[in-house]
């Protein structure tokens, strides 16, 4: 059997936390280092026997497509609700339940990133992996800024020609000046609403290395001091970074409380490959995890718009998205459970059906941007004209195929430069 070589000789880690699927001996995951070099789903891959003539080509590992087509899904849900009065935002995840794409974009943001850096590390050598990881962040970082030079100026032109203002967005960024406002915004010390996620997705991919060597270690106090986090963001509001374009003079995406979902996410990865692909499947756990998201749909739903009878048991207010309350965490934790438990729901994302989803979470960062701006149209037309059913139909419809038709445009590149 191959055996794990640790990239730190002088002291080797083994996880004893993560399911082995009850095995034992050489063949078991004991250590990052083995799911690093096993192929996804299938644990350690023996070694093959000697045999006479070349030695064969090792596979290449084969992604997996639940976290394209989930993240190709939260993408095209988030142009649809960056839009106000939006229909069809009715039915999007956050009108279901407790959690919405935000969540799942943050939580398969730590998955992708131990799957694509974590092995990275033992393999090309620290290093190069943290180059890789900078160049990453800074083309993430380049894609915001053109984000809100765009938007600054498109609404700026729109102003001009209507005489209207917008109401929140880059309004706060605006009233400082455009130029000032967008030093700001280049700064990161003032992010407008529906362009602050991608500077959180900046500062939790640069705190990747800290997060898979402390796993290295263990995860389980990785995960632990996470938590203790996310629970001092949640009881102490104030820990947070300053945002000059806030109410409440802190980032929306409060990054004490959402790393959380993104450390989270990152011992999915692990966990998932320590069980041949698949979280185990508990009965019982899977029963709990339903019943929550029941709950969440008669609390959370939109009751009154859908001119249904209100069937929410509790009389609370909607759980705190900024600092990802817990019941929007157990929300997410329960959805994330049933997906990557369920075999059912791991072939059907590696369906031609949904090959276009999968193309939108490939190539997410390019799509989510094409989402921003799609977004952006669909705002302003709202609040020049009213959002009449064919106006309404026109923006989502358009929307949608130019992402859509983006990413099949990507993915068709793709293809053609791997042949």
């Amino acid at each position: 059997m191959v055996k794990s070589v640790p990239a730190f000789p002088r002291r080797p880690t083994i996880i004893a936390s993560i399911p082995t699927g009850g095995c034992s001996g050489d063949g078991c995951v004991k250590s990052l280092d083995d799911l690093e070099r096993a192929p996804f789903g299938g644990g350690v891959a023996p070694a093959p026997t000697p045999a006479p003539g070349p030695e064969p080509t090792p596979k290449k590992s084969v992604r997996d497509a639940r976290v394209d087509v989930l993240r190709g899904l939260a993408l095209l849900m988030i142009f649809i609700d960056h839009i106000p009065r939006n229909t069809p935002a009715l039915f999007t995840l956050h009108n279901l339940g407790f959690s919405d794409a935000a969540e799942i974009f943050v939580l398969l943001a730590g998955y992708s990133s131990m799957i694509a850096y974590g092995g990275l590390f033992g393999r090309a050598g620290v290093r190069a992996t943290l180059m890789r990881i900078a160049r990453r962040c800074l083309r993430i970082y380049l894609f915001q800024a053109g984000l809100l030079l765009a938007t600054l100026v498109i609404v700026r032109i729109w102003m001009d020609l209507t005489g209207l203002t917008p109401r929140f967005g880059v309004a706060p960024l605006l009233q400082m000046g455009l130029l000032p406002g967008l030093l700001r915004g280049l700064a990161l010390n003032a992010l407008p609403n529906y362009l602050d996620i991608l500077p959180l997705y900046i500062l939790l991919l640069a705190l990747f290395p800290a997060v898979y060597f402390g796993m290295r270690r263990g995860i389980w106090g990785v995960l632990a001091l996470s938590a203790t986090l996310w629970l001092a963001a949640n009881v102490d509001h104030t820990l947070n970074l300053p945002n000059a374009a806030a109410v409440d003079d802190g980032w929306y995406f409060n990054p004490f409380a959402w790393q959380f979902l993104f450390v989270i996410g990152a011992a999915l990865a692990v966990a998932v490959r320590a069980g041949d692909g698949l979280l185990p499947w508990r009965n019982w756990a899977a029963a709990v995890a339903f019943a929550y998201l029941a709950f969440g749909l008669l609390q959370g739903g939109a009751w009154q718009d859908w001119g249904l009878p209100d069937l929410r048991p509790l009389s609370i207010g909607a759980p705190d998205k900024s600092h990802v309350a817990p019941l929007r965490l157990l929300h997410i934790l329960a959805l994330t459970y049933l997906i990557f438990s369920a075999p059912a729901l791991r072939r059907l994302s590696g369906s031609r059906r949904l090959r276009l989803l999968d193309a939108c979470g490939r190539h997410s960062l390019e799509i989510f941007a094409a989402g921003c701006l799609a977004a952006l149209i669909g705002r302003i037309l709202y609040r020049t004209f009213d959002p009449t059913a064919p106006l309404q139909i026109a923006v989502n419809l358009g929307g949608l195929a130019a992402m859509l038709g983006l990413a099949r445009i990507l993915d068709a590149r793709a293809v053609a430069a791997r042949r």
